[in-house]
């Protein structure tokens, strides 16, 4: 993988003497595995296995896969906890903490029945440990600080053991100073595939988590005790029109695989197809009990698994269906001023704040067309080019990208979708339309304009008890 830059760790002898006494006697003597970093903030190539049972890899969005070495019968990765910079779109990145140079971290990929050794080490300024959430595992693996293991100190090296009891889709995160490990955007997928290649077999198998930050305009670090009050709604650390599209080739099999590390739930929506829901992080659903849906709620801390048929060609949205998340950088406390007439009032704002523009009387989707000066180090609330003009979105949003004819295994962005005549929504040119039937006593045409609402000065309404109205 060229985008892959290989860190000697053997190179770093302070580091290894610092953390050999964390490292069991057994594998000692082999040294430290290389620890690859990205430093690309795009979707790379899937990482095809070179021995033992094959499998379709995944391909991570806006991320990579980690790569691996065999020492005997143990496949051996390395992890390193660090701060990292992560472009979370062009224009804006953020200072997170995160695994080989970006947040989230590499997935880790292996089979079902493999042994793995993972070294995790730790470059942050705390301890920390590492949870695979979702594994079956001996206690003293599981990653809790504290409960089930030491945290890992600044500067030491720990090392996990365990066997992949079962294929599916699961996560890593921290289990030590959590709220603030998680909120920094640490965290990471683990995909265990089938042992056997002809169960469950996909062309197309992609994997995201789910994440927040509260970022405010001109800062770089996240606000790491908000709860909920979020201002960048995130695929992988990434918002649009910063995501990767997922390219699918029309006819093949695909599989989505997408798990939640945010403060709230998220229904996710994908256009053009209908899927089932084939997998938790608890297991693969059998196929009796597999839903079509359109949309699936992926709670705080689950996983979910879909599969369609990419049968549709065109460009289709995926997105959390909560319209807040499909936004940036969205200031929460501005009021609403939806059929107010701002005339007047802007006047008497741009007396003191020259060059101030009205906004939202008509709705926010003007917003997505204006080209304002923005605060350093942030997003547009609305945007991201289509081909037929602003798509006015943020947030979590991306598109499935179907077309007829590609290889297996190209991933690389087609373009926008040329419809064929006919299949394309356009303007009525014909007859005027007649006037509907309306309720008696409403405004037509120019005389609508008088339900224009007034701003009102709260401090000066007339209240129910002054104006003669029932109190309670």
């Amino acid at each position: 993988m060229t985008d892959i830059s290989r860190r000697r760790i053997l190179g770093a002898g302070s580091l290894v003497l610092a953390g050999t006494s964390m490292i069991s006697g057994r594998v000692q003597a082999a040294g430290l595995p290389e620890a690859p970093i990205m430093d690309k903030a795009t979707m790379q190539p899937p990482l095809y296995p070179t021995s033992g049972p094959d499998y379709q890899p995944v391909v991570t969005l806006n991320g990579w896969t980690l790569p691996w070495r065999m020492r005997g019968d143990w496949k051996e990765f390395h992890l390193i906890a660090e701060p990292v910079v992560r472009e979370m779109s062009p224009g804006m990145n953020a200072r997170l903490w995160g695994y080989n140079g970006q947040s989230p971290g590499p997935t880790i990929e292996a089979v079902e029945g493999d042994k793995v050794r993972i070294f995790v080490t730790n470059r942050l300024p705390e301890a920390t440990a590492v949870h695979w959430h979702g594994q079956t595992l001996p206690n003293g693996m599981d990653g809790v600080a504290g409960l089930t293991q030491p945290g890992i100190p600044p500067g030491k090296t720990f090392v996990y053991e365990f066997i992949l009891r079962r294929s599916g889709t699961f996560m890593y995160h921290p289990h030590s100073d959590e709220m603030v490990q998680m909120a920094m955007g640490m965290m990471g997928f683990f995909v265990v595939h089938p042992r056997d290649p002809a169960e469950r077999p996909v062309d197309r198998d992609f994997v995201w988590l789910l994440n927040a930050y509260d970022i405010e305009a001109g800062s770089y670090v996240p606000k790491v005790n908000t709860m909920l009050d979020m201002n960048m709604w995130c695929f992988n650390s990434r918002v649009w029109p910063g995501i990767d599209p997922m390219v699918a080739r029309q006819g093949d099999k695909v599989r989505m695989r997408f798990g939640n590390l945010t403060m709230t739930n998220h229904p996710i929506h994908v256009h053009g197809v209908d899927f089932k829901v084939t997998g938790t992080d608890g297991g693969w659903i059998n196929e009796n009990y597999q839903l079509p849906e359109v949309s699936v709620d992926v709670a705080v801390g689950q996983m979910r698994a879909i599969e369609f048929n990419a049968d549709n060609p065109g460009d289709w949205a995926i997105h959390c269906h909560k319209s807040h998340h499909t936004m940036n950088a969205m200031g929460h406390s501005v009021r609403t001023y939806i059929g107010v007439n701002l005339k007047s009032t802007a006047k008497q704002i741009q007396k003191i704040a020259p060059g101030y523009m009205p906004m939202g009387s008509t709705g926010g989707g003007m917003m997505s067309e204006m080209e304002m000066p923005l605060p350093e180090n942030t997003l547009p609330m609305m945007t991201g080019a289509g081909p037929f003009g602003s798509v006015e979105m943020g947030g979590m949003f991306t598109v499935l990208k179907v077309r007829p004819g590609l290889a297996a295994g190209d991933y690389r962005d087609p373009g926008w979708y040329r419809h064929p005549e006919g299949t394309l929504a356009y303007e009525w040119t014909g007859e005027p339309m007649p006037e509907p039937a309306r309720a008696p006593d409403t405004p037509k045409g120019r005389r609508a304009r008088q339900t224009d609402l007034r701003v009102v000065d709260p401090r000066t309404r007339r209240t129910a008890s002054n104006s003669g109205g029932h109190e309670h």
